[in-house]
C-alpha cells in the first residue's frame, strides 16, 4: 500500500508501434521506442526491439543477423523463448536461454553477431526476445568493452504479494533486492510476472525515466488507463510531478517488463550502430570501422 505522503507517479502516454522490420533472417521485430522518435524522453534508454513471438521452423543453417559493429552504450537482450548465440570482437561469447539475460557494453567499439543457436535452429519453435539499448554517460563512451552473461538463475525474484505475482530483478533494486547487472548510471530492470486479478505497487524514485512494457497479457494503469500486450506506457519524470508510485492491476495473466532510470542529461548523435554526443564523434567512429582493424579482428575470432 502507498505511504502516506507519496503520490502517484502520473502516466504521460501509451504507445503501440507499428513498426515491424527483420533484422538479418533470426530477428522479426517492432521498435517499441528510439531516441530517433522520442528524444531525450527516454534516457537513459535509446531503443527497444521486440522481437516474435513467432515460430520458426526446423532449418539446418542457423538464422540471426551477421558481424555487425556498436560504439557509444550497452545493449541488454533478454530472452523469452529461443535460444541466442553471441560472438565479438573482444573474444566474448555464449548462448542465452529462456530467462537468460546478455548485457554487452560495446563502449569505445566492438563488432558483434547474434544467431538462432544451433539447437534451436535444429529443433525450431517459438522465439521471443527483447533487446533493449542503454546510453552511457560521454566519460565512459570509450571505456572499454565488457560483458556480462547473466544466467536465470542468477537472477533474483522478489514476491509481489502474497498470490503468486512476482518481479525478476535483472538490475538496479526493488523492496530490498539488487539485481546481478553492474551498470554505469542508475538503471532498474524488473521483469513481473503477474497473476490475473492481482494488484501491486511499484516504488520508482522521482525524477527517473520510467517505461512499461505489456509482453503478454492486460494490466489497469493507476485505476485507470489499460495497457494491452505490446504496448508500452511511459510516465512524467518532473521532479515536483512525478510521484514514486505506479499501482498496477493485471486483469489478465500478465508478463510486463519495467525500465526505470536516471536520465543522462547530454546531447545525443547517433546514426545506425553509433550513439556518440557529438557528430565529430560519429564521423571518428565510421572512420574506425571503415579502416579495415575491426576485419582483422573479427578473422582473429573466425581462426580460433
Amino acid at each position: 500500500m502507498a505511504n502516506m505522503g507519496e503520490s502517484m507517479k502520473k502516466l504521460a502516454t501509451i504507445h503501440r508501434s507499428t513498426d515491424k522490420h527483420w533484422v538479418g533472417d533470426g530477428f522479426p521485430v517492432r521498435t517499441v521506442f528510439s531516441y530517433h522518435s522520442q528524444g531525450m524522453n527516454v534516457s537513459p534508454f535509446l531503443l527497444m526491439d521486440y522481437a516474435g513471438p513467432v515460430e520458426f521452423p526446423p532449418a539446418t543453417k542457423p538464422r540471426g543477423v551477421g558481424w555487425h559493429p556498436h560504439r557509444g552504450f550497452e545493449t541488454v537482450t533478454i530472452v523469452y523463448q529461443g535460444e541466442v548465440e553471441h560472438r565479438d570482437t573482444t573474444g566474448n561469447g555464449g548462448k542465452i536461454g529462456p530467462g537468460d539475460v546478455q548485457w554487452m557494453t560495446a563502449a569505445g567499439g566492438l563488432l558483434h553477431e547474434e544467431m538462432h543457436s544451433q539447437e534451436f535452429t535444429k529443433k525450431g519453435g517459438i522465439f521471443e526476445v527483447i533487446q533493449l539499448w542503454v546510453n552511457l554517460p560521454s566519460q565512459d563512451k570509450l571505456s572499454p568493452p565488457h560483458y556480462q552473461a547473466i544466467t536465470d538463475t542468477q537472477i533474483p525474484s522478489v514476491a509481489l504479494n502474497s498470490d503468486g505475482s512476482f518481479a525478476r530483478v535483472i538490475s538496479g533494486e526493488l523492496r530490498g533486492v539488487h539485481g546481478p547487472a553492474a551498470t554505469f548510471t542508475p538503471v532498474n530492470l524488473w521483469d513481473l510476472r503477474l497473476r490475473a486479478g492481482n494488484k501491486i505497487e511499484l516504488n520508482i524514485p522521482e525524477g527517473f525515466t520510467t517505461l512499461l512494457f505489456v509482453l503478454k497479457g492486460l494490466v489497469q494503469v493507476n485505476g485507470a488507463e489499460e495497457v494491452a500486450a505490446t504496448e508500452l506506457a511511459s510516465f512524467d519524470r518532473l521532479d515536483d510531478l512525478s510521484g514514486s508510485l505506479i499501482s498496477l492491476y493485471s486483469k489478465q495473466e500478465s508478463t510486463v517488463l519495467v525500465m526505470s532510470g536516471q536520465p543522462i542529461d547530454e546531447p545525443i548523435a547517433g546514426y545506425g550502430p553509433f550513439v556518440m554526443n557529438t557528430e565529430e564523434e560519429i564521423r571518428q567512429a565510421m572512420k574506425d570501422f571503415d579502416s579495415g582493424r575491426m576485419a582483422e579482428m573479427i578473422a582473429a575470432v573466425e581462426a580460433n
